[in-house]
């Protein structure tokens, strides 16, 4: 059997519809168990708002109004922190507290006692390199057992994995924050990942943003690139496959998109894959091309994938690693945003539609209508692209 992957155009002014369209093209209601919680786990892979780094808020509120028109209306957002991101920081800089608000969506955080406990979990699926690597055990949050859950990623390149999408989005959510103990078998643990995935969950599901797509050394120093396009699918690896071959590369070139293809977790193969919705946005080559970023430039290769590869315990696994990061805080945090980054955001802002449309979130937050209530014109009127 083929799978699917629904790719659709869409613009801001029909955004709400289109994203219903596309999870209606996509099976959404047959993919997602009903009468159970629907995770939504967003992406932040900066907390600071740089274009397609993070879910946009068009893309959490139209999921939101999408499944509750399908009954899906037990709706919870998990959050995950990194070693160099603020989750409270990125759903503020994002815009996102006002939808959760709107809406009515709770929202838990993987890092916090009060809101989920980690446990011991002992795969059924062989595990490539998760057992190894965790030798302690295997640990992921309770609160994650038996709940649907929708994945939010973003079109984007990525230093390590060449492409990130909706089996990348697990990583954060499922590995506490010595995920980056995992880094240089990445392939292997997103693979291992969708393994455990399709035990604990009761339906997996993906939503991906393609309005403004990620080029060049992902997930954070990227140059944005409007697309214009949005992707869903229930099957987590065709839905990268089909961004990655649009994004330009070799699907089954990516190894982590080949070894879940080869476990049977889903499908790679673009020739596998039944594309509905606009065929032509899904048959284009952007051409995208990953590169090197500071990180691997000074070093990160030869530790992750080189001959200091064996010394890793002692640079990750002691407090050496707070040297790591603190150097990607200041260069992330402390140059590139202030220096560099931040004017690419307000350029963006400025001169294109979605980054006008994220002002209007800026300025007046949600911009759709929960579907039990009559819809209103959006207000629009004249707006800033400086963020506070």
């Amino acid at each position: 059997m083929k799978a699917k992957v629904a790719v659709i155009r869409v613009t801001p002014d029909t955004i709400f519809p289109d994203i219903d369209r596309l999870v209606e093209l996509a099976g959404v209601s047959d993919a997602l168990a009903p009468g159970k919680t629907t995770i939504l786990k967003d992406n932040i892979s900066w907390h600071f708002p740089f274009p397609a780094a993070n879910t946009t808020p068009w893309q959490l509120e139209g999921t939101i109004q999408a499944l509750a028109r399908r009954g899906f209306t037990d709706q919870v957002c998990v959050q995950n922190k990194t070693v160099v991101t603020n989750a409270f920081k990125g759903e503020d800089l994002n815009h996102y507290l006002p939808i959760f608000k709107k809406y009515q969506v709770p929202v838990r955080y993987n890092f916090r006692d009060q809101d989920m406990t980690w446990v011991h979990y002992k795969p059924k699926a062989r595990m490539r390199v998760l057992d190894h690597i965790f030798p302690e055990g295997i640990h992921i949050p309770d609160y994650f057992f038996g709940k649907n859950i929708v994945h939010l990623p973003t079109t984007k390149c990525h230093i390590y994995t060449t492409t990130t999408g909706a089996m990348k989005n697990a990583f954060g959510g499922l590995l506490n924050t010595r995920r980056h103990y995992t880094h240089s078998w990445i392939h292997e643990t997103l693979v291992d990942l969708l393994a455990i995935q399709k035990e604990i969950h009761s339906g997996l599901f993906a939503i991906m943003d393609g309005t403004t797509a990620g080029n060049g050394p992902g997930p954070r120093t990227m140059f944005p690139v409007v697309k214009n396009v949005m992707l869903a699918s229930a099957d987590q690896v065709a839905i990268d496959a089909v961004s990655a071959k649009m994004m330009g590369f070799d699907p089954m070139s990516l190894d982590y998109i080949r070894l879940a293809h080869e476990d049977g977790l889903g499908i790679g193969d673009p020739r596998e894959i039944e594309i509905v919705g606009d065929i032509d946005a899904a048959a284009e080559n952007w051409n995208f091309h990953v590169g090197k970023n500071l990180v691997r430039m000074t070093g990160g290769d030869l530790i992750w994938f080189g001959p200091l590869k064996r010394f890793q315990k002692l640079f990750f696994h002691t407090p050496l690693v707070n040297g790591f990061i603190l150097a990607s805080d200041v260069y992330h945090d402390f140059y590139r945003w202030p220096l560099v980054d931040r004017r690419v955001f307000e350029r963006w802002c400025e001169t294109t539609p979605w980054g006008q449309m994220f002002l209007r979130y800026a300025q007046f937050g949600p911009q759709g209508q929960p579907p039990d209530l009559p819809a209103e014109p959006a207000t629009i009127g004249p707006v800033s692209s400086r963020i506070h």
